[in-house]
Protein backbone atom coordinates (compact mmCIF):
# COMPACT_ATOMS: atom_id res chain seq x y z
CA UNK A 1 0.00 0.00 0.00
CA UNK A 2 1.56 3.46 -0.92
CA UNK A 3 1.19 6.22 1.32
CA UNK A 4 0.82 9.62 -0.29
CA UNK A 5 0.04 13.16 0.91
CA UNK A 6 -2.89 13.45 -1.55
CA UNK A 7 -4.73 10.35 -0.53
CA UNK A 8 -4.35 11.39 3.41
CA UNK A 9 -5.66 14.67 2.45
CA UNK A 10 -8.29 13.24 0.74
CA UNK A 11 -9.73 11.12 3.52
CA UNK A 12 -9.31 14.39 5.58
CA UNK A 13 -11.08 16.14 3.87
CA UNK A 14 -14.27 13.39 3.01
CA UNK A 15 -14.22 12.86 7.26
CA UNK A 16 -14.63 16.90 7.49
CA UNK A 17 -17.41 16.43 4.96
CA UNK A 18 -19.08 14.02 6.65
CA UNK A 19 -21.88 15.44 8.95
CA UNK A 20 -21.38 12.13 11.45
CA UNK A 21 -17.99 12.54 12.14
CA UNK A 22 -17.38 16.23 10.94
CA UNK A 23 -17.28 17.79 15.16
CA UNK A 24 -15.10 14.13 15.76
CA UNK A 25 -12.43 15.56 13.69
CA UNK A 26 -12.45 19.24 14.62
CA UNK A 27 -11.81 18.77 17.91
CA UNK A 28 -9.41 15.83 17.46
CA UNK A 29 -7.26 18.12 15.33
CA UNK A 30 -7.73 21.17 17.61
CA UNK A 31 -6.59 18.35 20.49
CA UNK A 32 -3.71 17.60 17.59
CA UNK A 33 -2.98 21.09 17.60
CA UNK A 34 -2.47 21.96 21.22
CA UNK A 35 -0.99 18.53 22.72
CA UNK A 36 2.48 17.92 22.96
CA UNK A 37 2.16 14.67 21.40
CA UNK A 38 3.01 14.75 17.54
CA UNK A 39 4.01 13.41 14.88
CA UNK A 40 6.76 15.51 14.43
CA UNK A 41 7.61 16.97 18.21
CA UNK A 42 8.01 20.56 18.52
CA UNK A 43 11.22 20.76 20.32
CA UNK A 44 12.97 20.59 16.82
CA UNK A 45 13.25 24.37 15.29
CA UNK A 46 11.30 24.69 12.09
CA UNK A 47 9.68 20.96 11.22
CA UNK A 48 7.99 20.29 14.48
CA UNK A 49 5.72 22.78 13.63
CA UNK A 50 5.41 22.37 10.23
CA UNK A 51 2.86 19.69 10.74
CA UNK A 52 1.03 21.82 13.36
CA UNK A 53 0.86 24.17 10.87
CA UNK A 54 -0.52 22.12 7.56
CA UNK A 55 -3.05 20.33 9.71
CA UNK A 56 -4.37 23.93 11.15
CA UNK A 57 -4.53 25.61 7.55
CA UNK A 58 -6.25 22.49 6.26
CA UNK A 59 -8.86 22.68 8.68
CA UNK A 60 -9.37 26.77 8.33
CA UNK A 61 -9.71 25.97 4.44
CA UNK A 62 -11.67 23.01 4.89
CA UNK A 63 -14.23 24.57 7.32
CA UNK A 64 -14.27 28.06 5.99
CA UNK A 65 -15.31 25.80 2.62
CA UNK A 66 -18.22 24.44 4.36
CA UNK A 67 -19.11 27.62 5.87
CA UNK A 68 -19.42 29.32 3.00
CA UNK A 69 -21.11 26.26 1.09
CA UNK A 70 -23.74 26.61 4.21
CA UNK A 71 -24.28 30.52 3.66
CA UNK A 72 -25.15 29.87 0.00
CA UNK A 73 -27.43 27.17 0.90
CA UNK A 74 -29.39 29.14 3.39
CA UNK A 75 -29.22 32.10 0.81
CA UNK A 76 -30.68 29.87 -1.57
CA UNK A 77 -27.99 30.08 -4.02
CA UNK A 78 -26.58 26.64 -4.42
CA UNK A 79 -24.90 25.66 -7.35
CA UNK A 80 -27.41 22.42 -7.81
CA UNK A 81 -30.60 24.72 -7.97
CA UNK A 82 -32.02 24.08 -11.72
CA UNK A 83 -31.28 26.95 -14.48
CA UNK A 84 -33.67 28.83 -15.52
CA UNK A 85 -35.65 28.29 -19.21
CA UNK A 86 -33.80 31.03 -21.44
CA UNK A 87 -31.81 29.97 -24.25
CA UNK A 88 -28.43 30.79 -22.81
CA UNK A 89 -28.92 28.39 -19.60
CA UNK A 90 -29.06 25.34 -22.32
CA UNK A 91 -25.80 24.24 -22.40
CA UNK A 92 -25.02 24.59 -18.69
CA UNK A 93 -27.80 22.17 -18.29
CA UNK A 94 -25.67 19.55 -19.73
CA UNK A 95 -22.90 19.75 -17.95
CA UNK A 96 -21.57 17.34 -15.22
CA UNK A 97 -18.57 17.47 -12.93
CA UNK A 98 -16.38 14.15 -12.03
CA UNK A 99 -13.82 13.52 -9.61
CA UNK A 100 -10.89 11.75 -12.01
CA UNK A 101 -9.08 9.30 -10.39
CA UNK A 102 -5.48 8.15 -12.00
CA UNK A 103 -5.23 4.34 -12.72
CA UNK A 104 -1.84 3.22 -12.41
Amino acid sequence: MKFSIQSLYTWYRNLLRNPKYRWWIILGTLLYFVSPIDLVPDFFPIVGEVDDIMLLTLLVSEMSQILIEGFKARKGNVDAKAPSTTEDSTSSANTIDIDAVSVK
